[in-house]
């Protein structure tokens, strides 16, 4: 027989096989075709729903908030809160990321390919962790007001030129929780001097609290004078020209 085609070659091999499986054995009672009936058919399962993915995997240590740092899409995804500081495996197709601890899955997630994203399963966040949901702009000015208006203006400065809301919420936190350790009107002046030098952030006003610099009488005859305490030099261009 000749074929011109794979359509034409597969539909007579379907007859032969037909005619094949009805055969019967001839050392044993039965065809091919009565024992997949009575014997090898009830092992058949359903096929998958969805095709296959290649899967692919990277260890993470689950960080202080609660979430592993995806690194492929360079994003965030939540676990339960009570794996912080544990080490896990991730498992990742094109559509889900899974994390196991021990062998045993702890979270699944639709994967977000949207880079430095947050991706929150509000099940896994404790009482706690649950106030981080509510963060915003608006939340941390608020926080800054009772500690000064330069405080207020770092804080809106900081959350303005970070590219991820949750990273900017984490540094204006910090520069907030400074009053705890050197007082509301000592951070206030910090970020005063802060922001006359164009360097505003969080290592900035802790390393100027740390020194002391927020005391010095000279800056603050520069600031009553309202001039930047760098002179004015073609060759200098000050601590904003090396953020």
């Amino acid at each position: 027989m000749t074929f011109f085609s794979l359509a034409e070659l597969n539909r007579e091999i379907r007859k032969l096989l037909e005619r094949y499986n009805n055969l019967l054995f001839q050392r044993k009672q039965g065809s091919r075709k009565e024992r997949f009936q009575s014997v090898e058919r009830s092992y058949l399962k359903p096929l998958p729903q969805t095709p296959y993915q290649i899967k692919g995997y990277k260890r993470a240590k689950v960080q202080k908030m609660g979430y592993v740092y995806f690194s492929p899409d360079k994003s965030y995804y939540s676990v339960p809160y009570r794996y912080i500081g544990k080490h896990t495996m991730i498992h990742y197709t094109q559509d889900t990321v899974e994390v196991y601890y021990n062998h045993r899955r702890i979270a699944l997630h639709c994967r977000n390919p949207s880079k430095g994203e947050y991706n929150t399963n509000k099940g896994h966040l404790s009482s706690t962790h649950k106030a981080y949901t509510q963060w915003s702009p608006e939340y941390f000015k608020r926080l800054a007001s009772p500690h000064g208006k330069h405080v207020v203006s770092c804080i809106e400065r900081i959350l303005a030129v970070t590219d991820y809301p949750e990273t900017g919420y984490k540094r204006a936190m910090g520069v907030v929780q400074l009053h705890k350790t050197y007082g509301s009107e000592r951070l206030n002046k910090a970020c005063q001097r802060a922001l006359q030098a164009g360097a505003i952030s969080y290592r900035r006003i802790s390393n100027i609290l740390k020194n002391n610099m927020d005391k010095s009488t000279l800056f603050d005859q520069d600031l009553d004078q309202d001039k930047s305490h760098i002179p004015k030099h073609g060759n200098i261009r000050g601590a904003s020209a090396y953020q």
